[in-house]
């Protein structure tokens, strides 16, 4: 399964006014929710689609954008890719969220194939802890 790339296509204008077109990689992270006893309450009370809109609108205000959102079985009640301007918004989102005490989530950095790539060049000596 092929996977949308987080870099976002961008136009800017460059100091002399001219057009410079390109990509923003845009750091993407999986937030998995887990509603508490007042969070189905509050669920049930306004439904999914005013909670989606809801984080929509929290992300949206933190300069991210909700790729995606599913509601889900399972240990994990709700599942939201997001994209972020960089970690400490990521945090931010998680600590709001966890501290209304309507959710507990956890929060996963994603990494693209290229990301991947870039890690396993890197070269360097370890020493597996006992050896």
């Amino acid at each position: 399964m092929l996977h949308a790339s987080p870099c976002k296509p961008v136009s800017i204008r460059a100091a002399c006014g001219q057009a410079i077109e390109g990509v923003i990689e845009v750091p993407k992270y999986l937030v998995r929710a887990t509603y508490t006893a007042e969070g189905v309450r509050g669920l049930r009370g306004e439904g999914g689609t005013a909670r989606v809109t809801a984080v929509r609108n929290v992300v949206n205000k933190l300069g991210g954008e909700v790729e995606a959102f599913y509601f889900a079985f399972g240990e994990y009640d709700a599942y939201v890719v997001v994209d972020l301007p960089d970690n400490a918004s990521a945090a931010s989102l998680g600590l709001a969220v966890s501290g209304s005490g309507a959710a507990r989530t956890g929060t996963v950095v994603l990494l693209t194939p290229a990301e991947v790539d870039e890690a396993v060049s890197k070269e360097f000596d370890y020493r597996p802890p006992g050896q």
